[in-house]
């Protein structure tokens, strides 16, 4: 990898998401020598994903180069390559641009989409999770109308204009009001030649309330603000298979579909070399201890999502959401200068600052530790947050103007097929 050999302690991260981020700039000044691993150059700030994928934003405005995170940092280094493996006994981490030794490993990988063993659904579904994902989404979204106006077929017409989202969780909550206010405001001035009222938006949630992580307050204001913009809601209603046509269910309900979108549950990315079965725990997570280290490592750490740090409070590990990981980095940050100095490590203790959801304009959920409260203010307090972790000035200010712009205008200026993007079709033999 060309990296140079010196005195200090080499630390490899692996993953440049909050986790990842945070540690490197914890570790920036520090008298190490950090390398940080990532299969892109930009880190992505995903809780705005579904803005992409609407046409709210336009990628660039919620991804930032790392290069230039960390462009400061002495003894600081960047390489762009895919983690195969981790040889634990040689304390070597495998990719494929070549190997690199570490005195320290520290795994932020983050998670990757769970769609508990149905290939069918994965095969056909569409998902968001990165950039590129929320890009071919946005294709398809527009896609689907420009073919809907060529359908004399009422039936193939409305499938198309049919969008079953699977999973109530904030993912899930906030496209499907996205897609609703698409569905109010835009889609009427751009398709005059189809009847819009036609199009509907299907949330579907297998228990018996939508953002089952949140209060039973936020989740009942949640269901009325979505049913108000024409979402239909299936509560207690489980996806259990889709063949690209047909969404199949556990109940009497299916629906015939173009588009599913999964947002019903993630796991953690793993690596081969530190993936043994006495290391995983439940969403296939890394066990680690109070410290992040893992079981029975005392120089591999695992960061956020992938991380499984049990409590007597948290006994599946912390929420799989930015605020721990971020929170877990910089607190490895610290703890890994006070190790090399020869001090003890600090337990690591989580401080929930509570959840937040947009459902659409001026509307929003909010539960914090000690207040909840829902609405225009709730809204506006969820715009301020996320502009404040967004990283890079360039990037908070094209954020902010786009939401303004956006409310001023009622508009989406980017919604736009710049790459075109063609649905997994199951041939004959299949």
């Amino acid at each position: 990898m060309n990296i140079p050999r010196t005195s200090f302690p080499r630390v490899v991260i692996i993953g440049g998401g909050f986790a990842g981020i945070s540690l490197a700039k914890q570790l920036g000044k520090q008298e190490v020598q950090a390398v940080l691993i990532d299969r892109h150059n930009y880190h992505t700030f995903q809780p705005l994903l579904y803005q992409v994928s609407t046409g709210g934003l336009e990628p660039d405005s919620i991804a930032y180069p790392i290069r230039k995170i960390v462009k400061d940092y002495p003894n600081f280094y960047f390489r762009l390559a895919n983690v195969v493996a981790i040889d634990t006994e040689n304390k070597c981490v495998c990719t494929d641009i070549g190997d690199l030794n570490y005195d320290h490993l520290v795994i932020a990988t983050g998670s990757k989409t769970n769609f508990f063993g149905n290939s069918e659904i994965e095969k056909h579904s569409m998902v968001m999770k990165t950039i590129p994902q929320s890009l071919n989404l946005r294709s398809l979204i527009l896609e689907n109308f420009e073919q809907a106006i060529l359908k004399s077929d009422l039936e193939e017409r409305n499938a198309l204009m049919n969008f079953v989202i699977v999973g109530a969780g904030p993912t899930g909550v906030e496209l499907a009001g996205a897609l609703a206010e698409i569905k109010k405001g835009i889609l009427p001035k751009d398709y005059p030649d189809l009847d819009i009222r036609q199009m509907n938006i299907n949330l579907v949630q297998s228990s018996s309330r939508i953002l089952p992580a949140m209060s039973e307050q936020a989740s009942e204001k949640a269901e009325d603000y979505l049913q108000g913009l024409g979402v239909d809601v299936w509560k207690n209603l489980r996806v259990t298979n889709y063949d690209g046509d047909w969404v199949s269910t556990n109940g009497t309900v299916n629906f015939r579909a173009a588009t599913l979108i999964w947002s019903a549950g993630v796991k953690g990315a793993t690596i081969a070399g530190v993936d043994g079965e006495e290391l995983i725990t439940r969403g296939n997570r890394i066990l680690v201890n109070e410290f992040n280290q893992v079981k029975g490592f005392d120089d591999i750490y695992a960061l956020g999502d992938i991380a499984s740090m049990q409590s007597e409070d948290y006994p599946y590990g912390h929420p799989m959401m930015a605020q721990p990981a971020i929170q877990q980095g910089k607190h490895l940050g610290k703890n890994l200068v006070r190790k090399l100095n020869g001090k003890e490590m600090k337990p690591f203790s989580y401080l929930d600052k509570g959840s937040m959801a947009t459902v659409g304009r001026n509307k929003a959920v909010v539960d914090l530790p000690k207040f909840k409260f829902q609405g225009v203010f709730a809204w506006f307090v969820w715009m301020f947050v996320h502009l404040f972790f967004l990283i890079g000035f360039r990037n908070r200010m094209v954020v902010f103007i786009n939401w303004v712009y956006n409310y001023v205008r009622f508009d989406r200026e980017a919604r736009l097929i710049i790459r075109p993007y063609k649905k997994y079709k199951q041939s004959s033999s299949d």
